[in-house]
C-alpha cells in the first residue's frame, strides 16, 4: 500500500503541474538561474542532471516529465519493481532539484522512502511482478533451483526487515523531533499556533473551514496541544493495538487536516503513505473482505431491482 500510494502521489503532482511545468521548471524557469548555478548539489551530478540540462528545451522537458508520469504508474502497478523504482527515483529527484526554489519538506521524505522502499519486498503483493511470480512457482520448486531461491529469500527478507526498521525510525525522529521542536515555541506553549497560518491567504485554503476551526478559542487550544501530544506519543503508542489504533486514526487525520486547511495534500499523502507500514497484515485483509462483500451486496441489490 505504501508503493502504490507514493505512485499516485508522484503522478499526482505531476498531473496537477503539467499545465505550468515549461514555466516552473522548463525554458520559463530561466530566472531562476538553476540552470547555469544549480542551487542544490544533488542537481550538478550527472545521473541527475537530466531534468536540468533540458530544462531550456521545451519538447525534450515534456518528453522527460512524460516519462517520469509513466514510471510513476509502473511503481503503482508494480511492474519489475525493484529497476523501476531505481529509475524513478533517480528522474523525481533530477525532477524536484531541477528548481530548487519549488521543494519543501515533503520532497525530502518523499525521497526518503523511494530509497527504503528498494530494499523492501513492495511488490509481493498487489503487483504484476506478484502476479507474474505465481506462474512461475512450478519451475521454483526444483530442488537445485528451491535452494537457490531459498539463500536469496532470506537475504531479501533480512534487507526489507532492516528496511522497514528504518522507515519506522525515520517517521519517529519526524514526529517526536517535531513535537519537541514546537514546544520550545510560544505559539505553541499559548496553545495559538495552528490560528495563524490557517488566517493566512497563503496556507488557508478553505477560508470558511479555517474560520469555523478558529472561531473558537478552546479549539483551536486543543488542537495545537493535542498535535504536539499526538506526535510526541506516536512511537510508544504502537506498543498495543488499542492505542495503535487510536495513534494512527489520529495521525492520518492530522495529515488530512494538513493536507485540506493548509493545501499541502501532498506531503500529507506521502506521510500517510509510510504510516500504512504500521497497519498490520490482517487489517488490510480484513478491509478486502469487507471491500468484497459491501461490493457483492451492491451487485445483489443492482440485480434485483
Amino acid at each position: 500500500m505504501t508503493r502504490i500510494l507514493i505512485g499516485v502521489i508522484g503522478l499526482g503532482l505531476l498531473a496537477s503541474n503539467f499545465a505550468t511545468r515549461l514555466y516552473s521548471f522548463g525554458p520559463g524557469s530561466a530566472w531562476s538561474n538553476e540552470h547555469t548555478d544549480p542551487q542544490s548539489d544533488l542537481s550538478a551530478l550527472p545521473v541527475l542532471a537530466l531534468f536540468r540540462a533540458a530544462s531550456l528545451n521545451a519538447s525534450l522537458y515534456t518528453v522527460l516529465y512524460i516519462a517520469l508520469m509513466a514510471l510513476a504508474v509502473l511503481v503503482v502497478l508494480g511492474w519489475r519493481t525493484r529497476a523501476i523504482l531505481f529509475m524513478y527515483g533517480a528522474l523525481w529527484v533530477s525532477f524536484i532539484e531541477a528548481n530548487d526554489l519549488l521543494g519543501d519538506q515533503g520532497d525530502n521524505m518523499y525521497r526518503i522512502i523511494l530509497i527504503l522502499l528498494l530494499f523492501t519486498q513492495s511488490s509481493a503483493v498487489l503487483s504484476l511482478d506478484a502476479r507474474r511470480r505465481s506462474k512461475a512457482v512450478a519451475a521454483a520448486r526444483r530442488t537445485w533451483v528451491r535452494g537457490k531461491n531459498t539463500s536469496l529469500r532470506e537475504l531479501s527478507n533480512l534487507l526489507h526487515n532492516l528496511a522497514l526498521v528504518v522507515l519506522a525510525c525515520q517517521v519517529f525522529f519526524v514526529y517526536v523531533s517535531g513535537a519537541l521542536y514546537k514546544t520550545a515555541g510560544l505559539p505553541w506553549q499559548n496553545g495559538t499556533a495552528i490560528y495563524d497560518p490557517l488566517a493566512t491567504d497563503r496556507f488557508g485554503s478553505w477560508p470558511w473551514i479555517s474560520e469555523l476551526l478558529t472561531a473558537n478559542a478552546s479549539m483551536v487550544a486543543v488542537l495545537t496541544w493535542s498535535s504536539i501530544l499526538l506526535q510526541l506519543a506516536f512511537p510508544f503508542m504502537l506498543l498495543s493495538a488499542p492505542t495503535r489504533r487510536f495513534a494512527l486514526v489520529g495521525i492520518w487525520c492530522f495529515h488530512v487536516g494538513i493536507g485540506v486547511l493548509m493545501g499541502l495534500p501532498w506531503f500529507s499523502l506521502t506521510m500517510i503513505a509510510v504510516d500504512f507500514i504500521f497497519v498490520r497484515d490482517v487489517s488490510w485483509l480484513t478491509l478486502n473482505r469487507r471491500i468484497r462483500a459491501t461490493a457483492r451486496h451492491v451487485r445483489c441489490r443492482v440485480v434485483a431491482e
